[in-house]
């Protein structure tokens, strides 16, 4: 009798043990990036010279990353999310060294009323308008943003010590927002941010727009806050001033295998003090910097496995100084073949050229610039790209 009922017990403990790892889930994923690239002038001791080179990250950065959840009944979960950024080439963390330098965050998501998670996150920027985008989440990838990331389409910028809401599906529409926290005693502004944004979609039309706004980003004002919302100690303020605003709008219309989109930016930065270019960040002394950006992109398959796309983004941009005022211009180009080896894996041909003018003399606005590559020793660089890209 005693041995029937410990095995009774054993089979029901067994049973209610993988029901509740049936309501839990832990995965891991990651994306491998790299390819060989020409690119035709980056400057070094005072010139330029055109280089043939290994890239890592030239359509989507290098990472890995665990995500999980529980389900914690009645249509809530806990969930989270923790995500590496690294170099393929040498094996070299991103972000500044930092460990889980492109995402860490915990939160709860609810299937009626949305998704609530704190840590450091992207902005609605990021969430909402670059899908539509030819850059960052969008087919072109990195090497296809636009000039310095000025709008963080390419997902250059996150926000650390976030409280951020998503919402729910609404017959289409999705809206969100987040708020940074500078974490400085006596000094609630000094470099914190916050964002919103929506989207939605009906029919072959996807619509989007979002704004963001941050207050002393990079935290180099008196007294610093550097490990504020918008850190500059791991090179995710792009922009680093006394206040920056994005604005961003985009519209994409599908038609059977071929996609059009266009998207508008705006990306204002007061008292510009520093902007990151090639990996580095340079000074600047102005009273004011904005550009105003307008993508046009295209996509078209051509069988299931072979996708033809191109993007040309004019960015029109002022920096007004005590001494005058400059209007850079760039104009960027990027087409690009991608071929699906299989569901996970692509191997891919991508050409970009910009031209800046209109800003001679200085630096860094004056150089032409793509991506992470350092800057050329003039206004015009040409990259072209051939690589294979494997997500697991």
């Amino acid at each position: 009798m005693n041995k029937t009922l410990m095995t009774a017990a054993a089979v029901v403990a067994a049973s209610l043990s993988q029901a509740t790892f049936a309501q839990s889930s832990v995965s891991l994923s990651g994306v491998l990036d790299t390819g060989i690239d020409w690119i035709s002038n980056q400057k070094s001791g005072g010139s330029g010279h055109s280089t043939w080179g290994v890239q890592s990250g030239n359509l989507s950065t290098n990472r890995w990353g665990l995500k999980g959840s529980e389900d914690l009944g009645g249509g809530l979960s806990a969930i989270f999310d923790l995500e590496n950024g690294f170099n393929i080439d040498n094996g070299k963390l991103s972000n500044g060294g930092d460990e889980f330098g492109r995402q860490a965050w915990v939160g709860l998501s609810s299937s009626q009323y949305g998704t609530v998670t704190l840590g450091r996150q992207y902005d609605s920027m990021v969430d909402f308008v670059a899908p539509l985008s030819a850059t960052g989440s969008g087919f072109g990838g990195n090497i296809a943003e636009h000039p310095f990331d000025n709008d963080n389409l390419n997902n250059d910028v996150r926000m650390n010590n976030a409280v951020k809401y998503r919402s729910v599906n609404y017959g289409g529409l999705v809206f969100g927002g987040a708020v940074a926290l500078s974490n400085a005693a006596g000094g609630f502004s000094n470099n914190n941010a916050y964002t919103a944004g929506a989207s939605y979609t009906t029919g072959p039309f996807s619509l989007a727009a979002a704004y963001f706004q941050a207050n002393h980003p990079g935290g180099l004002n008196s007294p610093a806050n550097t490990g504020g919302a918008l850190s500059s100690t791991d090179g995710d303020a792009v922009l680093v001033g006394e206040r920056e605003r994005l604005i961003g709008a985009a519209v994409r219309y599908a038609a059977g295998p071929a996609t059009v989109g266009f998207v508008f930016t705006r990306s204002m930065l007061d008292a510009p003090a520093e902007i990151a270019q090639g990996g580095a960040y340079s000074t600047l002394d102005g009273n004011r910097l904005t550009f105003n950006n307008y993508e046009l992109n295209a996509k078209y398959a051509m069988t299931p496995q072979l996708s033809l796309g191109g993007s040309y983004t004019f960015t029109d941009g002022r920096f007004d100084t005590d001494a005058g005022n400059l209007s850079p211009r760039w104009n960027s180009f990027m087409l690009q073949a991608d071929y699906s080896l299989s569901r996970r894996t692509d191997a891919y041909l991508e050409g970009v050229y910009q031209h800046v003018s209109g800003a001679a003399g200085v630096t860094p606005l004056a150089n032409a610039g793509i991506y992470s590559l350092a800057a050329s020793s003039n206004g015009k660089q040409a990259v072209i790209a051939a690589g294979i890209r494997h997500r697991f």
